[in-house]
């Protein structure tokens, strides 16, 4: 034990000192005022966020909603595991990614189609990887692997990082379109995550000398992978979302803190912020969800990106639809039983339909109701993991490169008590 009774009661005497000076029920009052600025919340002339219909809050039972009938009939999930990016003493970074698809009702011809993708960089033009336009086929057709390479010098930092992110966001969007002729009307689609690779857009649309990702083939092949699937769920009126489980985003309370510099806005994230607009009364906070209404983000890269002034290089993406539609809306729902907060996001094409926005809503509240997340996720997430001792098997194979130990890959190893 390296806290003794004693060090636990130094540390007791500190937290003694700190005290919040805020009454839960004014916090709670201030917070649901706050929710009055995001009908429009500008920050100079730029709108940041404005409201779809009226701004409200719900609330349903949990008991009574999962004991009602699933308003879809079919509902399809995916999800990408991932070794995470292994760094070795040659300099060479690499990153493989795999992606599954679940249905519920069960269909193990959908479970078995498997796609993986190895992504690499190493800033030596002289590293030889054999990488390929063409997917390799595996298990008789159902599944496809493919090796891709960032071309040395589009990376001084954030490799790690950004081999991840072409890894898992080409396997995912490839599967996605390799499996897209399976969805039928009925079907409801959930994406493990935010719809579109913002990580990704990110370092794509900034402007940087040491990160020219935007430079390379397979990055821009992702970005019109996700409009093709935004796309595909717009001809067909396909609901589709994205189910975000640790939303991070900060954009609401850095507004709100620039413009309204007279109220205390004591959060640090917009899950804060939204977890104390949405707080129930103490007699139903564990037998409830609570929810808002959606949200639109305009004006961001997502539409962006498809104007003819892009910053992306000189390439365009194509599109069917006018670019507002490819803009990302959202809705936050708070379980309290857990003290959690969902974000549920999905295209304006597809929400800027009253129906469509109440049957997405519906359906993800059946879900959590049942399952504390959809259920179809947590199905598609136990397919598509890389477990611990499959990652070793997997490096096992590189037994030619020493992988870059530091010492806290010693001290913190899977033996650290």
């Amino acid at each position: 034990m390296s806290l003794e009774p004693i060090h636990i009661k130094a540390i007791q005497e500190i937290a003694s000192g700190i005290e919040m000076d805020v009454d839960k029920k004014d916090e709670d009052s201030d917070a649901t005022n706050l929710l009055d600025f995001l009908k429009e919340l500008k920050y100079g002339s730029r709108i940041v966020l404005k409201s779809i219909g009226r701004l409200y809050r719900g609330k349903v039972d949990m008991a009574r909603m999962s004991q009602s009938k699933d308003p879809v009939e079919r509902t399809l999930s995916s999800d990408s595991g991932s070794t995470n990016t292994f760094l070795f003493d040659s300099g060479l970074a690499l990153d493989f990614c795999h992606c599954a698809m679940a249905s519920s009702p069960t269909d193990l011809g959908i479970h078995s189609k498997r796609t993986i993708v190895a992504a690499t960089y190493s800033s030596s033009a002289n590293v030889t990887i054999n990488t390929s336009h063409d997917w390799k086929l595996f298990d008789r057709g159902n599944g496809r692997s493919r090796l891709v390479k960032i071309e040395a010098g589009l990376l001084e930092t954030r490799e790690k990082r950004l081999v991840h992110n072409i890894a898992l966001y080409l396997s995912e969007s490839e599967h996605i379109l390799w499996m897209k002729d399976i969805f039928s009307k009925g079907d409801f689609f959930i994406m493990d995550g935010p719809i579109y690779p913002k990580q990704l857009m990110y370092w794509m649309v900034v402007p940087s000398e040491e990160v020219r990702i935007r430079y390379d083939p397979s990055a821009l092949n992702i970005l019109q992978n996700y409009i093709d699937i935004m796309d595909h769920s717009m001809d067909n009126n396909l609901p589709l979302v994205g189910f975000v489980k640790n939303p991070e985003d900060m954009q609401i309370v850095q507004t709100l803190k620039k413009q309204e510099t007279e109220l205390d806005i004591p959060w640090l994230v917009d899950a804060q912020f939204f977890k104390n607009v949405l707080h129930p009364s103490a007699e139903d906070s564990h037998n409830c969800i609570t929810y808002t209404n959606w949200f639109m983000q305009p004006n961001q890269f997502y539409e962006n990106m498809l104007q003819t002034t892009s910053p992306l290089m000189d390439s365009s993406l194509s599109h069917k639809y006018d670019a507002e539609d490819y803009a990302l809306t959202f809705f936050v729902i708070y379980v309290p039983a857990m003290n959690v907060l969902f974000k549920v996001e999905s295209p304006y094409g597809l929400t800027k339909d009253d129906d469509m926005r109440h049957l997405i809503t519906r359906k993800v509240l059946y879900d959590i109701s049942v399952g504390g997340i959809p259920p179809t996720l947590s199905k598609v997430d136990s397919i598509a993991k890389i477990r611990k001792k499959e990652r070793k098997q997997i490096l096992g194979q590189f037994n030619k490169l020493r992988v870059d130990t530091k010492y806290n890959d010693i001290r913190w190893s899977d033996t650290d008590g």
